[in-house]
């Protein structure tokens, strides 16, 4: 399995990866009927991943942090439903870092959490 960000290597591989594949659905026709029926209007598929990472090195957490700190980036990863490496466009929401401790002069992060969001 290989991730890449704009077609390089990931810095380090996560130590937990979700691929989730969600329904945009049009929000004005998208509407449940009197009876309970649903009438939806799906407009769009697409992938969210969330990823975490255990102990980095101050070089490995940010190499990871500048390679998503464009608006957008391509993502390739293994996609479950297309049972193949995929590239997507994505971007990146919050990025807690929550934890830091130095370690015979070396300062290491650990429990960084990313959510991708296709574009």
């Amino acid at each position: 399995m290989k991730i890449l960000i704009n077609g390089q290597e990931i810095a380090a591989y996560p130590s937990a990866f979700q691929v989730t594949v969600l329904d945009l659905d049009d929000g004005n026709s998208s509407v449940r009927t009197a009876d309970g029926t649903l009438n939806r209007d799906r407009v769009a598929v697409k992938r969210q991943i969330d990823m975490t990472w255990g102990m980095l090195t101050e070089q490995q957490i940010s190499s990871i942090l500048q390679a998503m700190s464009n608006v957008f980036f391509d993502f390739s990863y293994p996609d479950p439903m297309m049972g193949a490496t995929i590239t997507k466009n994505m971007y990146v929401g919050n990025r807690p870092a929550p934890f830091a401790v130095e370690s015979n002069g070396t300062v290491l992060w650990n429990g960084l959490k990313l959510t991708l969001t296709e574009r």
